[in-house]
């Protein structure tokens, strides 16, 4: 992430919201720029989040003004993304930085998460807003829905790992958080119906808490934390699924750990049903849910 630049392929054809979007690239520019000097980072981040943060909500409001102008058929659905952002990314990204002090990791989340989000979202969502791309977003659970699952990962997550969580996305779609593990496990039920779990794992979150359960100083990731990962991934599958005792009954048919690239294509042809992105204090970690 060295830098980001406005590209003409960006535009969706409207001239304000096109201003916009190049304005919150050069925003997040300057961000990525002042990064590279830890020195003076702390203040001008701080302030220039800040000014991210007030910008995105302002283009939000003008963005769905315009949809509603045109009676936009995806209008409900494109702004939940924009609800997300604002009142769950953004805010847990905010926590993040403060409780660290602006740490570069924490920086590191921020622009990651946001020049990911940015970018997507206005190549595929904002595109489809004049019929120049598709929305990826297939499935729109319920609120109550998402809320359930949100708690049982929660809980699982603290039996399992001894962490906690923080909600940072319910419409997580890839972005970079960092370098990870990527686990995914394929289920089929007894009447055929297949589901697809992937896990994400921080690697500092691994090398945290994978060396503290099995007491040993653990460095760098290796084929003995990738095993264990596994594991504990599984074992953490198995507390999920408890919780859904009484719904159709799952088995466990492969498993396998994904590459980084097999990782972001996974989200090219559609996003999955269930994308939840957390913050444990000690990494980040996805849980997405896809049903076939």
């Amino acid at each position: 992430m060295k830098e980001i630049r406005w590209n003409d392929r960006y535009k969706i054809g409207i001239a304000e919201i096109d201003k916009a979007h190049q304005r919150l690239f050069s925003i997040v520019g300057k961000l990525l720029m002042l990064n590279e000097d830890e020195e003076k980072s702390k203040f001008a981040c701080a302030e220039g989040i800040k000014f991210f943060k007030s910008y995105t909500i302002k283009h939000f409001e003008e963005e769905e003004a315009y949809m509603k102008s045109i009676d936009y058929g995806e209008y409900e659905t494109h702004k939940k993304l924009h609800d997300n952002m604002r009142d769950k990314t953004i805010p847990a990204l905010e926590n993040d930085l403060e409780k660290s002090e602006y740490s570069m990791e924490a920086v590191q989340h921020f622009l990651g998460i946001c020049l990911g989000w940015l970018n997507c979202h206005i190549m595929i969502e904002d595109r489809a807003i004049t019929g120049k791309a598709v929305s990826r977003w297939v499935h729109n659970p319920a609120e109550e829905e998402v809320v359930n699952l949100e708690n049982v990962v929660i809980q699982g997550m603290k039996e399992v790992f001894d962490v906690n969580l923080w909600v940072v996305s319910e419409k997580y779609k890839g972005e970079d958080f960092g370098n990870g593990i990527y686990y995914r496990l394929n289920y089929v039920s007894q009447k055929g119906k297949k589901v697809q779990i992937v896990l994400a794992f921080e690697e500092q979150l691994i090398l945290n808490t994978i060396g503290q359960t099995l007491d040993v100083q653990v460095k760098k990731v290796t084929k003995m934390t990738v095993d264990a990962t596994k594991e504990f991934a599984q074992l953490l599958m198995h507390r999920i699924g408890q919780h859904f005792q009484s719904q159709e009954k799952y088995e466990l048919v492969k498993d396998n750990v994904l590459n980084d690239e097999q990782y972001r294509k996974m989200f090219l042809d559609r996003y999955p049903d269930y994308p939840l992105l957390f913050d444990t204090g000690k990494g980040y970690f996805a849980f997405c849910v896809t049903a076939r």
